[in-house]
């Protein structure tokens, strides 16, 4: 069965409203929502692959607090949760919340380190409550522009810029960093960083007006649309003298054109592939590997894949900096937020096809 986005929010929200016309004047009980793996996709997901369940709220247990969400974060590496295939995480069981980042509420609490009020980050899924220990819990700062900014520039997008480009990428000032899916909630940070350590930047984005954008407020020296059929020819253009750090969140035609340009002792950080995350088979074309293996050797790149939660330690470091840029105007930051839970699925898979504008942030009410 495929739904279309009014369908699924129709059907989602049926019985909210069956209860609400029978319930005149009643004080209906909350409920949980959740949206839980239906089945597991092959290649391009779908919203058949979802489904929204509506269970009791739980009740805290001794040491235990009942958190509310109030932000979901969407993010590509959540197509890799849905396969079953060996990764670097566990997979989302069938039946299972689908998993993900929150800004959360607490709104009840039997953990004395825990008060009734406070917004604490998790990885509470895509749910309206969840029970937590305490265990993973970090309070939010009040102070930040924005709760939800803990899912995005202050959060595991941010850090994943900021170790990727500064420990792995190692730019140095008057150098080339290119960088693909640049308006997007890792990119954005990670070319505003490499101006602020004096590097010249060229944005590789999708719709002209996100080019614009990098160039326009992030500050990139320039931009190159994806879908331009010249877009080897431009990026060579735009790098006359090579490029010496790129990071690499996308894969397909764009390392097509970016590898032949590698500079001697360059350096590509590897986060993510969103290219490549909906194949289920090989991609055609000739195989590149003997070329690119004889790149790294004859000009001494380094090309390093890394996971961001194995860069836990450089948490401290990381607050302090992009705290201090993000609140003296030097680091910028856009959300594309969706109201309501029920349109999550939707808004996930419009990832894939590069739709949001920013980081993708569900508002849940």
């Amino acid at each position: 069965m495929s739904l279309n986005r009014r369908e699924f929010t129709i059907a989602s929200l049926g019985t909210v409203a069956a209860l609400g016309a029978a319930g005149a004047g009643a004080k209906t009980p909350p409920v949980n929502r959740r949206i839980v793996l239906a089945s597991r996709p092959t290649g391009v997901p779908g919203l058949d692959n979802f489904r929204l369940e509506e269970l009791p709220v739980p009740e805290p247990g001794e040491g235990e607090v009942l958190i509310r969400t109030r932000y979901l974060s969407l993010d590509p590496y959540m197509r890799g949760r849905m396969s079953d295939a060996a990764s670097y995480a566990e997979p989302v069981g069938v039946g299972e919340v689908m998993v993900g980042g929150t800004v959360s509420e607490v709104v009840a609490s039997r953990n004395p380190k825990f008060a009734v009020g406070e917004l604490v980050s998790a990885f509470a899924g895509w749910q309206d409550y969840a029970l937590s220990n305490g265990t993973g819990l970090m309070k939010i700062d009040p102070r930040i522009p924005r709760p939800s900014y803990a899912l995005g520039v202050l959060g595991m997008p941010g850090l994943t810029a900021y170790v990727g480009l500064l420990d792995i990428g190692e730019p140095k000032a008057g150098e080339t960093v290119v960088l693909a899916a640049a308006t997007g909630a890792v990119g954005s940070v990670v070319g505003q960083v490499a101006k602020l350590k004096g590097c010249r930047v060229v944005g590789i984005a999708g719709a002209r007006e996100k080019c614009e954008y990098a160039v326009r407020e992030l500050g990139y020296d320039t931009c190159i649309s994806h879908y331009d059929a010249d877009m080897g020819a431009q990026l060579q253009a735009a790098c006359p003298d090579g490029i010496d750090v790129y990071f690499e969140n996308v894969g397909g035609a764009v390392w097509t054109a970016v590898m032949p340009l590698l500079n001697t002792f360059a350096r590509v950080p590897v986060c993510g592939l969103i290219a490549h995350y909906n194949q289920a088979d090989m991609p055609p074309g000739p195989d590149r590997m003997p070329l690119l293996q004889a790149m790294i050797l004859r000009r001494s790149m380094k090309m390093q894949g890394f996971i961001v939660s194995n860069h836990l330690a450089r948490l401290p470091q990381f607050t302090a900096d992009m705290s201090g840029w993000v609140g003296e105007g030097k680091v910028k930051y856009r959300e594309d937020v969706v109201d309501g839970l029920e349109n999550a699925p939707q808004a996930f898979l419009g990832l894939f096809r590069g739709a949001n504008f920013g980081k993708l942030v569900v508002k849940v009410n």
